[in-house]
């Protein structure tokens, strides 16, 4: 029987998406999901059986009903998947799945409203209908609704810049640097990829004051982001050049709802050096851990010079700042639900990590294989951001003179 068939199908998919979700969803919309599903696929089952009854057996009086109230709940689950899957999946078999239990629970709630099912307290009925139905749709709506554009929460970088020491033959110098990443929400964060990065820079000074002319000069090199020196009436800035960059935590590790990381580093120059600024900068790229699974390890993938499989944009980066180099790593990440990670094909977080004498940075994203390449646009980027929660942290310029140091014998 056409009825039982799309019943049992649908009892089948329900339940094993809820059962994943309500014991391994990572936030608690999705656990919700997965409570919502099962009882709906308990629903269906119950439904199958008074379908039998009603058709067949006729043990039951109200068999009908149920029978009518487990089609209804299995076309509007049916449904709501439908949307989801069409809205945010990828794989055809599900869509199409799905297309063909909607049809059939469609079809298969008009058949038992057909056959002139009694229903003995319509009020009764019509509240045992609408209120799953309520909250259901409220579900849904919150997880492909507010969900994707609840306020975000991000942990904060800092920087305490130690007093510079001289190493013991008085050739050199070494200036320490403590880097805090503190978590102040209530949501834990993957570090997908972290840099620390010193610039320094000749500024001399003017004898006379620099006027318009000057300073149109200078405005000119802020087209250049690496270069954005203040318009300055007696300083002389030079173009910065990076002294030292390095990752300050691991790839892939995380940082858990109100906990705080710090680490220092150190940078070295000699004491003849001809900077007389030092600039500290520190970055990080993060994804939300109720959003995503991050698998490990993050591994590293390929580089910029002699490697292989290098995204088309990256070559094209090279070409336009000939002296920058990339360092790329990957991982797998799994959904944050049991119906996006079935409907949708599998994603892989790129980690880029460039590095060139005019600055370092770290950049992530999140695609399928053979789509990193491609630069999204701001509209899918901004979905991709929200869906995984990613998250970008800066911290600096945090200027330090060196003279004080450098006048030291």
């Amino acid at each position: 029987m056409l009825i039982e068939l799309v019943l049992l199908m649908t009892t089948v998919v329900l339940a094993r998406f809820g059962r994943e979700d309500f014991f391994h969803a990572l936030n608690f919309p999705g656990r919700l999901t997965g409570a919502v599903l099962l009882a709906v696929s308990l629903t269906t089952l119950v439904g199958a059986a008074a379908v039998l009854d009603h058709w067949i057996r006729h043990c039951f009086s109200y068999s009908g009903l149920v029978a009518l109230v487990g089609t209804f709940t299995a076309l509007l689950a049916n449904v709501m998947l439908l949307l989801t899957t069409w809205n945010d999946g990828d794989s055809t078999f599900y869509k199409v799945v799905f297309s063909v239990l909607a049809a059939g629970s469609a079809a298969a709630t008009y058949f038992v409203w057909r056959t002139s099912v009694m229903v003995p307290t319509p009020k009764h009925v019509a509240a045992a209908v609408i209120i799953p139905s309520v909250i259901a749709v409220a579900n849904y709506g919150y997880q492909n609704l507010w969900h994707p554009n609840e306020r975000e929460t991000s942990p904060v970088i800092t920087l305490s810049v130690g007093k510079a020491v001289l190493s013991k033959d008085r050739k050199a110098f070494a200036v320490p640097v403590d880097i805090t990443l503190e978590n102040r929400g209530d949501r834990s964060f993957y570090v997908l990829g972290s840099e620390f990065h010193a610039m320094a820079q000749q500024v001399s000074v003017s004898p006379k004051g620099r006027l318009r002319q000057q300073w149109r000069k200078d405005a000119d090199q802020w087209t250049k982001p690496s270069e954005v020196n203040p318009l300055s009436r007696w300083e002389i800035h030079q173009p910065g050049e990076l002294v030292e960059a390095k990752p300050w935590i691991d790839f892939g590790q995380w940082i858990e709802s109100s906990d705080t990381f710090t680490t220092r580093v150190v940078a070295q120059l000699p004491l003849n050096t001809p900077y007389d600024q030092v600039t500290f900068y520190a970055t990080a790229s993060l994804a939300r851990k109720d959003r995503l699974v991050l698998e490990p390890p993050l591994n590293f993938l390929t580089k910029s010079w002699g490697g292989k499989n290098i995204p088309e944009w990256v070559k094209k980066q090279q070409q336009k700042e000939k002296d920058s180099d990339f360092l790329v790593y990957r991982a797998r990440v799994r959904e944050d639900n049991a119906i996006d990670e079935y409907t949708r094909d599998a994603r892989y977080v790129t980690v880029y990590w460039r590095f060139g004498a005019h600055g370092a940075s770290v950049a992530s994203s999140i695609a399928r294989l053979g789509d990193e390449g491609r630069i999204p646009s701001s509209t899918e980027q901004r979905k991709t951001n929200n869906r995984y929660g990613l998250t970008d942290l800066t911290t600096g310029p945090y200027v330090q003179n060196l003279w004080d140091i450098k006048t030291q014998r």
